[in-house]
């Protein structure tokens, strides 16, 4: 139809000294009905008239119509009367009630569904944002537009493209799909289905969706991010990545300006740099000063090649330490720390503890046991009022144990050697006990054996200094220096008062065993997205149109966390070498 009405226009043109019926220009024209588009201004018209096909009036120069509150411009138009039909060509504007306006160099408008095809440079535009395309159909009577064959929106900075779209220029929401970019000066996002509001800039992701800037990654399925602000919500499993750090949940608030989020479900942060990951049912963090707090059975996992180490507690934070803040420029140059606060357990192959707070500095690798704290090693336990152990390489390599010091080495035959005083201090050697040494009050029960290593005899000594040796993992002497007082037992004979020393708890029962014992969802950790972002059928499904009383998203704001933090900055090492 429309290219039969575009040929006879042609037609009339070049025939027009034929079938003129009028010349006289066009200044006013009467509004008889509002269901018409009425002819307003033309600086020449023509009246063709026809039979059942309906008059055609042909209007050039300076062209002015009408139909309600729109306003159409144009430097030539041809109407069908009967039809309700307008083509017009060259220049064409839309004003559409002084609120949206549209340009082309073509269209085609519909007077009865209020529906206009504009081709050729088209440009909309409601005074803020404005779309560019080749091609729009815009429903006057709706204020919606759609294109379906590559299009530009500019809003401010923001510049949004995509294949198709669609404009509800009344809630000022465009829904965008196939191919979408969103380009800003501080970051470029890409996506298959977005919908964006002009007024409050809010976007809402319905796809998957990878945002990128200087620093960071994010890939998210579903949510939506506020660019005035910098708020987002993420869902779906979504994850934000830089240069040495990952956050992967189910789904994550997040301030792109602060770089302070909150993760919940399933979370899991690394930090590749320090070869750490924790992993837990609520997480917040901090991209910027790299600190991250885990709640709801949190999991923290110190990476090694061989033997790493797995800690648990009610609430595990880790940041980044800065001894001299003037000296540094980046966070990440400095050295992590972590705390753990209430029900600690840690769990290796070669070390298990429990106690209900720890401390652990990478600038001096001292971990700090803290309220009634047990360690296990090989077949040994220590316990006592503070524990200080220094690592090597995440192995451990000296110990000291503040007041209360108690040692047991379980034999394999069940015997429990002993030894007590107020302070212990040890040596390991690639992470195996070398020697152990306790001094103030010292006492030692110690099962003797034969050079066949059968028993022969019990020895209970008291001493202001006592050294325990290993050998292969097993206790192989005892030495004792001033004020050394005792008695042997025959192994038989040994009192049952004297079986074990005051205050003497074998804790076997509640040593960490394994990493699923301290945290049984270790076998149920879920991956990172990686690359595999997969647009799914039911995100293939076409873009439909919305209500204009729907809204956008608001941001969910951020709970702190419980437990506060307090600030344990190490001085010295508190353990000493040993001579």
């Amino acid at each position: 139809m429309y290219k039969k009405v575009s040929l006879l226009f042609l037609f009339i043109l070049l025939k027009g000294g034929v079938i003129w019926a009028q010349v006289t220009p066009v200044t006013e024209q009467p509004v008889l009905n509002d269901r018409y588009v009425q002819i307003i201004k033309a600086d020449i018209f023509r009246r063709v008239k026809r039979d059942s096909a309906g008059d055609l009036n042909i209007l050039k120069g300076n062209v002015i119509m009408q139909q309600q509150n729109t306003l159409i411009y144009c430097d030539s138009a041809v109407q069908n009367v009967l039809l309700n039909q307008v083509e017009t060509f060259g220049n064409i504007h839309i004003n559409d009630n002084d609120s949206v306006h549209a340009y082309s160099q073509y269209m085609q408008y519909m007077g009865d569904t209020k529906v206009a095809t504009l081709k050729k440079r088209v440009k909309l535009t409601d005074g803020k944002g404005v779309l560019t395309t080749e091609a729009l159909e815009y429903n006057v009577g709706t204020n919606i537009g759609t294109y379906l064959n590559n299009g530009k929106v500019v809003n401010g900075e923001s510049v949004l493209t995509s294949k198709e779209g669609i404009y509800y220029a009344n809630t000022r929401d465009v829904f965008f799909q196939k191919k979408v970019k969103l380009v800003d000066p501080e970051y470029t996002m890409t996506t298959d289905t977005l919908r964006y509001n002009l007024n409050t800039e809010i976007a809402n992701f319905l796809a998957p969706t990878i945002i990128k800037d200087e620093r960071s990654t994010i890939k998210t399925r579903r949510g939506m991010y506020d660019l005035k602000k910098g708020n987002a919500i993420f869902t779906n499993r979504p994850e934000i990545r830089d240069s040495t750090q990952l956050v992967y949940a189910d789904s994550i608030a997040y301030d792109k300006i602060t770089g302070a989020g909150r993760a919940t479900g399933n979370v899991e942060y690394r930090d590749s740099a320090q070869g750490i990951a924790m992993y837990a049912g609520a997480t917040d963090f901090n991209n910027e000063t790299k600190t991250v707090t885990s709640y709801s059975k949190p999991l923290l996992v110190l990476k090694q090649k061989e033997d790493s180490l797995f800690v648990t507690a009610d609430t595990l934070h880790s940041a980044y330490l800065i001894s001299d803040s003037s000296k540094v420029k980046n966070p990440a140059d400095t050295i992590r720390y972590f705390t753990a606060f209430h029900h600690v357990k840690l769990f290796s192959d070669s070390l298990q503890s429990k106690c209900d707070s720890l401390f652990y500095s990478g600038i001096d690798s001292v971990f700090r046991f803290f309220a009634e704290p047990v360690i296990w090693t090989q077949g040994s336990q220590i316990s006592g009022d503070t524990i200080f152990l220094a690592t090597k390489n995440r192995k451990a390599e000296k110990i000291l144990v503040n007041e209360n010091a108690f040692t047991i080495n379980r034999t394999a035959e069940g015997m429990f050697n002993q030894m007590k005083g107020n302070e212990l201090t040890g040596q390991f050697i690639e992470g195996s006990i070398d020697f152990l040494r306790v001094k103030g009050n010292g006492e030692n029960l110690y099962y003797l054996q034969d050079e066949d290593s059968a028993y022969e005899g019990v020895n209970y000594t008291m001493a202001d200094a006592i050294v325990m040796r290993f050998a292969n993992k097993e206790l192989k002497r005892v030495t004792w220096f001033n004020s050394v007082t005792g008695t042997t037992y025959p192994i038989m004979q040994l009192p049952e008062d004297k079986k074990e020393l005051r205050n003497f708890k074998w804790l076997e029962s509640i040593r960490p065993k394994s990493v699923t014992e301290i945290w049984t969802d270790w076998n149920k950790i879920k991956k990172p997205l990686e690359d595999s972002v997969k647009i799914t059928d039911e995100e293939k499904k076409p873009i439909k149109p919305i209500s204009s009383s729907s809204k956008t998203s608001e941001i969910i704001p951020r709970k702190s966390s419980g437990d506060k933090v307090k600030k344990n900055i190490p001085g010295k090492s508190p353990i000493k070498k040993e001579n």
